[in-house]
């Protein structure tokens, strides 16, 4: 992992962004809610709010998917964003957007129970049928 800063932007530009510091490894999350907002499987790095700073925040819209979980989206080209647990200090952010290199490999599979049915997970981080 890179200990510089990572740069990131959403599919148009309305929204940029800047992480300090290193990335965490990757946790790719297959539940349903991840799968039926990006069309695949979300995979994200986590980050201290405090750490994140957004150019554009006005273009990024919230969507509260659930009662524990918000998701960031950018409103002009809805791209996916964020994931945020209202409250929490830490900010999963979605790994597409990152200019490479970040450094990171995927750490871990979660809710692998609800993994799509046209796809295998492989590699070897280690895989969860929840998030545990």
């Amino acid at each position: 992992m890179a200990s510089e800063a990572h740069r990131g932007s959403c599919l148009c530009g309305a929204v940029r962004y800047r992480v300090a510091g290193a990335l965490e490894p990757v946790i790719a999350c297959h539940c349903t809610q991840c799968r039926r907002q990006t069309g695949h499987f979300l995979a994200s790095t986590n980050v201290a709010v405090a750490d994140l700073a957004i150019e554009g925040e006005e273009s990024v819209r919230w969507y509260r998917s659930s009662d524990v979980a918000e998701r960031g989206f950018c409103r002009t080209c809805g791209s996916v964003l964020f994931w945020h647990r209202p409250g929490s200090d830490r900010i999963a952010i979605a790994m597409g957007g990152f200019e490479t290199p970040t450094g990171v490999v995927i750490g871990a599979h979660i809710f692998a129970a609800d993994k799509g049915d046209y796809y295998e997970i492989g590699g070897d981080a280690p895989i969860h049928a929840g998030d545990d």
